[in-house]
């Protein structure tokens, strides 16, 4: 069964990093187009950023220059580093898979809370 649990959320001041972790299971995650998304509180979830099986990124325009997605296909894990972090940013981050057979899953998010 798939599972994707994210890691590494909290609390950090206005101009911190953190760098959040998915780790995926359940299948080839080689074969995944990943994702972490956000909702921030009493707002949609959106998209932050996204990386493909072939390694291309795209990002929301927020967090440009700030946000790096990567991923490890060895260790079946995904990662987010954020730096400059703003109180805007505040969220529960999650990640996201899609997969043409799979379709998409969810991990259960992590909060993460910026502090001016």
């Amino acid at each position: 069964q798939v599972q994707l649990v994210e890691s590494g959320g909290g609390l950090v001041q206005s101009g911190g990093s953190l760098r959040l972790s998915c780790a995926a299971s359940g299948g080839t995650f080689k074969l995944w187009t990943m994702a972490w998304y956000r909702q921030p509180p009493g707002k949609q979830r959106e998209l932050v950023a996204q990386i493909t099986i072939g390694g291309i990124t795209n990002y929301e325009d927020s967090v440009k220059g700030r946000f790096t997605v990567s991923r490890d296909n060895s260790k079946n894990m995904m990662y987010l580093q954020m730096n400059s972090l703003k109180p805007e940013d505040t969220a529960v981050y999650y990640c996201k898979l899609s997969d043409y057979k799979l379709g998409a899953y969810w991990g259960q998010g992590t909060q993460v809370t910026v502090s001016s």
